[in-house]
């Protein structure tokens, strides 16, 4: 089960503009007719329970939307570059390059907006007026955002299984639900965690078998934070404890699994919980009737149950238990999980952008850098090579201020000016 991958994902480049003429057999002084270009595609991603973890990511790490179409001759608009949807598995936790949240997909058929497709350029009919009747010149259409981002499979089960390594957690998941995961006798055998499905009367929970958690894992100890974050959206947890290693281990057992889980969240510990001791197959009557007397000694448990996943001895204790504490559990956890979506506060993760006379101008060494988003796109979208561009390129920084910013900041004839990605001389 691959449950952490990273994906490169890539927005449409738009379309260029149009620089046409109307040419038509009696229709003197046709002028400009060139069409938009359109905008590129976006990436997005889709939440289906179609898939079960981030295998198909193994080896598939760049998605790139389509381009959008050039603008042509007699008004004709571009095609839309078509969006791209990237199918992640719910629960699928979404982080930038920089780590910063972008989105956590938990709903079957939600959508995330990843990489927003680059805007087309305006033809040339956009920049007729009554003194550029003949404009010979469009704008370019801009590149799509490009991004790497990093996926994360956080498990959306009903029941986690939580408990030391070699607790015999794969053997009660095993012994409950038709699952098959691997069983050894030695610690660590699960390495990644493992799904059942167990039927519950009329409905069905699913169980996740966490790999054993150890002191420190709360930490990153044993990869403790990659198997902790599977338990964080259970609704019940099944503490799990070894009932072959005696009494006088399972307090220190049980305070080590809770500690853990609370370092980690500490609402943890509020959710609902059975405590189960494992194994007693090889206790004698005398340890059998000392782990019933830690369990009923607990008291903070929602049930507990002495079981033997090897023989099945009190295993329809256990899921009668679970059938009881099951509905209260998923109702604790859909009240929370609806007053944590009321006080949610909408932002924005990439803002708007601003106007075209916000912008700066930063002195850096002999040459100056303006910042400024609709600043940088003008010029991103301008044909440089176009004297017509060029000269309405003039007019629009001279109106927009950003020639006296230049000389308010010190620049002078013959100084470098850097607007994004490209360079000129202040004259």
């Amino acid at each position: 089960m691959l449950d952490r991958a990273s994906i490169c994902v890539r927005g449409g480049h738009g379309g260029n503009g149009s620089m046409s003429f109307r040419r038509e057999k009696y229709v003197p002084k046709g002028g400009p007719d060139g069409g938009d270009g359109a905008p590129g595609g976006h990436v997005v991603l889709l939440a289906t329970r179609q898939l079960h973890d981030l295998s198909h990511f193994r080896h598939k790490h760049h998605f790139r939307a389509a381009n959008g179409g050039h603008g042509r001759g007699a008004n004709k608009r571009g095609a839309d570059g078509p969006e791209l949807l990237v199918q992640v598995p719910v629960g699928t936790e979404v982080r930038d390059a920089d780590g910063e949240l972008l989105g956590d997909l938990v709903r079957e058929g939600q959508r995330l907006l990843v990489a927003r497709g680059g805007e087309g350029g305006r033809g040339n009919v956009c920049f007729k007026s009554s003194t550029r009747q003949a404009p010979k010149f469009a704008e370019k259409g801009l590149e799509g955002e490009e991004l790497w981002l990093t996926l994360s499979l956080k498990l959306l089960a009903d029941i986690g299984l939580v408990g030391l390594p070699n607790a015999g957690k794969s053997s009660l998941l095993a012994a409950l639900t038709r699952a098959h995961p691997k069983i050894a006798a030695y610690p660590f055998t699960t390495i990644d965690p493992n799904l059942g499905v167990l039927y519950l009367g009329e409905g069905t929970a699913v169980i996740a078998d966490i790999p054993g958690l150890i002191e420190g894992a709360s930490e990153g100890a044993g990869l403790g934070h990659r198997f902790l974050a599977h338990v964080e959206r259970t609704a019940l947890l099944i503490y799990v404890l070894d009932g072959a290693k005696g009494p006088e281990s399972w307090p220190a057992a049980l305070a080590t699994l809770r500690g853990e889980l609370g370092a980690f969240r500490a609402e943890m510990l509020e959710r609902p919980a059975v405590v189960v001791v494992n194994k007693t197959d090889l206790l004698d009557d005398a340890g059998r009737d000392a782990a019933e007397e830690f369990l009923t000694g607990l008291g903070w448990p929602s049930a507990t149950v002495v079981v033997s996943a090897q023989t099945g001895a009190g295993l329809k204790d256990l899921v009668r238990a679970l059938k009881d504490v099951m509905e209260a559990a998923r109702s604790v956890q859909a009240a929370a999980e609806a007053a944590a979506a009321a006080e949610q506060v909408a932002t924005v993760l990439r803002p708007g952008e601003g106007r075209l006379e916000s912008f700066t101008v930063a002195a850096v060494d002999d040459y100056f850098v303006v910042h400024g988003v609709q600043m940088e796109r003008l010029f991103a979208k301008a044909d440089l090579d176009n004297e017509d561009a060029v000269a309405y390129l003039q007019q629009v920084i001279e109106r927009a201020g950003l020639n006296d910013a230049l000389r308010r900041a010190g620049a002078k004839p013959g100084d470098t000016v850097v607007v994004g990605e490209h360079e000129f001389e202040f004259a």
